[in-house]
């Protein structure tokens, strides 16, 4: 297949930006309606649409009222599926007083297409209504039919049953697992293969708050949590250091853990605290298990808390313990949801038809694998679809200010797609 049509592929960009501004997903500030972007999607594909005289078959599920999902089918004429999920109509926030421009507009400059959600994830949802508007113009006859969905709610984690979980949870992508799915929310046109666990952690040390000229009569939390976190990281990286797939998979870093935001109640420079917080977290290789880590670093911290004094600190008068019987005290909390990385299946034939069709028309095959989470994949995974992870804008931008992608990177994840398309059509005409 070939015919990517650049001038109807921005036209709907060019609308689907312009409702950015409405479906920001940040609650309670933000909650979006992704049936804005939905209809945009739905009047493109109407005149393909069965009910107009065209092959394509579509589908709205709302589990919460102004927040649609979409689902695509261009049927074949075997029982195999090869299907495009994870694209996504809502978008992360954006400060337009950041901005060079106006983020809720499309800006086209040259060969950049640039505005909130190009890269993740409209210029996606508008890639693959393209595939499917070109589907139903050429009609090739597949072995496999070929289905989008196209999803809300996946930029955001603390509401639950309005996108892809709420559509696994009713069996509508059920039929999908005989076949081959393709992840579309990634970027940088090489096929990612592998993802880490994200583990969102607290360590919070409570002390004895006092004059930091008599620092014999206080517990300094912020050395104490400081120096409890060095160890817990240090056991860490001993235990889930470099793992030998991780090479094979092409990951960047191996698992890590790290602080990201520090914390302390208000006060003066000359008074010792009397709590303090870091935060952080554990960005695990998915050859690792999260429910391990969760509980090794409870004995640990249990380990510290029982000889609170063994810390290491940073001069004479560090105890953390004082002669009254008061000792400091260590708690550590996970936070949020933990979401689990996978590695996709190199022997399937899903993924070879990915890397010959990326090969072929980009001219190299250099799969790559990263600590970053995504939503829903590992269930997916664990349920039995066979999945792999694409994407076409640039990672360099990803919710980020300034936000863009390229017309041409587009257009190649559309040779790339169509081109897996006819691939495993093969396939399946000769199972």
């Amino acid at each position: 297949m070939s015919g990517f049509n650049s001038e109807r592929y921005v036209a709907l960009l060019t609308k689907l930006i312009g409702e950015a501004e409405h479906v920001q997903n940040r609650p309670p500030h933000n909650v979006p309606k992704e049936s804005l972007v939905g209809a945009h999607v739905l009047e493109a594909l109407k005149p393909f649409t069965k009910e107009n005289g065209g092959p394509l078959e579509v589908k709205v599920l709302e589990f919460t009222p102004g927040r649609n999902n979409i689902i695509i089918t261009y049927p074949g004429t075997g029982d195999k599926y090869v299907s495009m999920v994870g694209s996504h109509m809502d978008v992360v926030p954006a400060n337009p007083e950041e901005w060079d421009f106006d983020p809720f507009h499309l800006t086209v400059e040259g060969d950049k297409l640039l505005g909130r959600g190009t890269t993740d994830c409209l210029g996606h949802v508008a890639l693959v209504t393209e595939v499917f508007m070109h589907l139903a113009e050429t009609k090739p006859e597949l072995a496999v039919s070929v289905v989008a969905v196209l999803i809300a709610n996946e930029e955001n984690s603390e509401v639950a049953d309005v996108g892809v979980d709420a559509l696994v949870k009713h069996g509508h992508l059920g039929p999908l697992k005989n076949g081959w799915m393709y992840w579309i929310d990634c970027s940088d046109s090489q096929p990612c293969i592998g993802t880490g666990a994200a583990m969102s952690w607290k360590i919070t040390a409570n002390g004895r708050k006092g004059h930091s000229g008599l620092p014999y009569d206080a517990i300094n939390p912020l050395m104490m949590s400081y120096e409890a976190m060095q160890v817990l990281m240090s056991k860490f990286h001993e235990k889930y250091g470099a793992h030998e797939k991780e090479e094979l998979y092409n990951f960047k870093s191996p698992s890590t853990m790290k602080p990201t935001v520090w914390d302390h109640p208000p006060g003066s420079l000359n008074q010792i605290p009397g709590s303090a917080t870091i935060s952080g977290d554990i960005r695990l290789t998915p050859f690792h298990e999260p429910d391990e880590v969760m509980a090794d670093m409870e004995k640990w911290v249990a380990e510290i808390n029982a000889d609170i004094n063994a810390l290491p600190g940073r001069g004479p008068m560090y105890q953390y313990a004082l002669d009254n019987g008061l000792k400091g005290t260590i708690k550590f909390e996970w936070l949020d949801e933990v979401y689990r990385g996978i590695a996709c299946s190199l022997d399937s034939p899903g993924f070879k038809a990915l890397s010959k069709c990326t090969e072929k028309v980009l001219g190299s095959l250099k799969p790559y694998s990263i600590t970053g989470s995504l939503p829903v994949v590992w269930d997916l995974q664990q349920e039995g679809y066979d999945l792999q992870i694409s994407g076409y804008g640039l990672s360099e931008v990803y919710h980020g200010v300034n936000e863009y992608c390229l017309l041409s990177g587009m257009k190649t994840g559309f040779s790339i797609l169509t081109g897996v398309i006819n691939e495993l059509s093969e396939v399946a005409s000769k199972m």
